[in-house]
């Protein structure tokens, strides 16, 4: 089994390796982008390469993962996820994120780091969702990877030590009234915390499928940030 993820991972390393040094993430460019309605959350607008953002534990995370990697694949470059076999695929692509360029290792068992490691040097964006405890010593050896491979290291849960941290707050789903009705809208206030320049704390709502209830009906694969 190890070996079989060990392939898996060093087959997704190849294809990525193949683009050109733009797309594949060792141009020159700091920044990778994010969706327009998340820019706030983000000092720079985007998310700098080299640095650790990690996505804390609670309802609506598994969203905000998703769309923070949206606008990275729709600026053709790649991402992984590693750890997470119950991430949907429906819903990451309404939410936009382009599965031709995203990677899944869903099972990579206790030699998840290693996995991890290996795509930070091929891959733009590297989410994970660590199987038990990552060790401080885990933690600082692959930010230290990922400032030298120019990647952006996504961790899922807690992780002392990032540069950014995204916390979902509020997570409420809009469609049902008096017992009538279908879930329509998902409403997610989003808070930003971290070092340095990210140090002030930003907050955003997104909305998952389209804009607030109070606006057109929703479209398809569209976030919405109310300040």
């Amino acid at each position: 089994m190890a070996g079989g993820r060990a392939s898996l991972a060093a087959a997704a390393l190849k294809r990525a390796s193949q683009l050109s040094p733009n797309v594949a993430g060792l141009g020159a460019d700091r920044l990778l982008p994010v969706l327009p309605e998340l820019k706030d959350l983000f000092p720079d607008g985007g998310l700098r390469r080299g640095t650790t953002v990690a996505i804390a534990s609670g309802r609506g995370a598994t969203t905000l993962l998703l769309a923070t990697l949206a606008g990275v694949c729709q600026a053709g470059s790649w991402c992984a996820v590693v750890g997470m076999p119950q991430l949907g695929l429906a819903a990451a692509e309404e939410i936009g994120v382009s599965l031709q360029r995203l990677a899944l290792i869903p099972y990579p068992g206790t030699q998840w780091a290693n996995v991890v490691s290996i795509l930070l040097d091929g891959f733009d964006a590297v989410a994970v969702a660590p199987t038990g405890h990552a060790p401080a010593s885990v933690r600082m050896q692959l930010a230290a990877r990922a400032r030298q491979r120019s990647g952006v290291l996504i961790p899922l849960g807690d992780w002392d030590g990032a540069d950014l941290t995204l916390s979902p707050q509020r997570s409420k789903w809009h469609g049902l009234q008096r017992g009538r009705g279908r879930l329509r809208q998902h409403e997610l206030t989003v808070r930003a915390t971290g070092r340095g320049a990210a140090s002030r704390p930003r907050h955003a709502t997104i909305w998952r499928p389209g804009p607030a209830p109070t606006t057109e009906p929703a479209t398809r694969g569209h976030l919405t940030v109310v300040r």
